[in-house]
């Protein structure tokens, strides 16, 4: 069956990171996405071959020199048709292409227009190049991941690019959709990663103000401070996640690490304690081989799961059971969430290398003749 938004055109500007994220998102849900690249092509990444980049699966292809009169000729023809645009350039990029909100909402006043960015729009640091790292660090998100008494350690780039950037864009591009469906105008969505990241740490920023979080790395309940909410290493060097917060949670892990009986450990939610609960913890973990605490705590409540390896995880059996991980384009990778129950999302289909310059211009109502005599310009392949 077709997906959530079948039926919706979106046109991407070719980028890195999170505004390829957030069109895939929205390809793997249904939507037509339509990428323009420049000539000669566009790699996803440092060093990377397009075919085998994730985050350009599922969408069709086209090259375009938006300097040159074909290429404008066409991308106007596709915002008109469009239902929405995804850039990811400096602020005023767009605008000095002619190719601005102004513009393109003159064009077609039902366009949502999503601009995804680090600092945003506007302010200060507007104009400042930058990369997740610093984005988060803006927010006061990094000054929280840690271990006590070590610097801050950046959660590679999930909170910024793809956490408080793609994702943002790809709820602020779907949420402008439905209010245009419900007879709304046209807009544009300035996505920063500063907002988006300050976004996820709400429920911090919550804790932080009711007096029971405090403004230092690694000795809250979910910063590694508890030892009841941390990861512990086995006796074969690999390691394993515990978080049973719930007391009832917290029982079952002791009973079955053996611990049930020591009266050191009963002060669950005491931070004086915690060191020393979570040294006898260590203790006790590191007598096991993961595979053999796997056996222990699988099917249990006691908040466990083994820390798998990129290459492990997807031959876990909760992951075969689900399909989280699928082969496509000999690419192994993430598929779509979430699921649905009545809906289906698109399988993930890996670029082949080769543009759609052709068919696109087809759909657009462009004759043989007008595809050829455009094609021939060289603005467009």
């Amino acid at each position: 069956m077709p997906g959530p938004l079948d039926g919706l055109r979106i046109i991407e500007f070719a980028g890195l990171g999170p505004g390829p994220f957030a069109c895939m998102m929205l390809a793997d849900h249904g939507a037509e996405v339509i990428r323009i690249e420049r000539p000669g092509g566009t790699k996803g990444g440092p060093e990377s071959d397009a075919r085998t980049d994730i985050l350009l699966r599922s969408r069709k292809r086209i090259a375009i020199d938006m300097k040159s009169d074909s290429g404008k000729a066409v991308l106007r023809d596709l915002v008109a048709t469009a239902d929405g645009l995804i850039e990811g350039f400096r602020p005023g990029v767009m605008e000095r292409l002619g190719l601005g909100p102004d513009e393109m909402l003159l064009l077609n006043p039902k366009l949502v227009y999503g601009r995804m960015t680090g600092w945003g729009q506007t302010g200060p640091y507007a104009q400042m190049a930058g990369h997740d790292i610093n984005y988060i660090a803006l927010s006061g998100a990094l000054h929280a991941f840690g271990r006590k008494g070590e610097k801050p350690t950046p959660p590679i780039n999930m909170m910024g690019d793809f956490g408080g950037g793609a994702m943002m864009l790809a709820f602020g591009m779907v949420s402008a959709l439905l209010h245009v469906q419900r007879g709304g105008d046209g807009t544009v969505i300035d996505a920063a990663m500063t907002d988006g990241s300050a976004l996820l740490m709400s429920m911090i920023y919550s804790f932080h103000g009711q007096g029971w979080w405090k403004d230092e790395r690694g000795v809250n309940m979910l910063d590694t401070g508890a030892h009841f909410y941390d990861v512990y290493e086995t006796r074969d060097g690999k390691f394993i996640s515990l978080g049973p917060i719930e007391p009832q949670f917290y029982a079952r892990m002791l009973e079955l690490t053996g611990l049930a009986d020591d009266p050191a450990m009963a002060a669950q939610t005491d931070p004086t304690k915690w060191n020393e609960m979570r040294d006898k913890l260590t203790k006790v973990i590191a007598e096991k081989t993961r595979d053999e605490w796997d056996a222990i705590m699988t099917g249990s409540d006691a908040c466990y799961a083994p820390v798998l390896s990129l290459t492990e995880a997807p031959d876990h059996p909760h992951n075969q059971s689900r399909a989280t991980f699928a082969t496509a384009g000999g690419v192994r990778q993430p598929t779509p969430a979430p699921r649905y129950s009545s809906i289906a999302t698109t399988p993930p289909e890996m670029p082949d290398g080769q543009t759609h310059a052709r068919q696109i211009l087809a759909d657009l109502g462009y004759s043989g003749g007008q595809i050829e005599q455009t094609l021939a310009q060289g603005g467009v392949s």
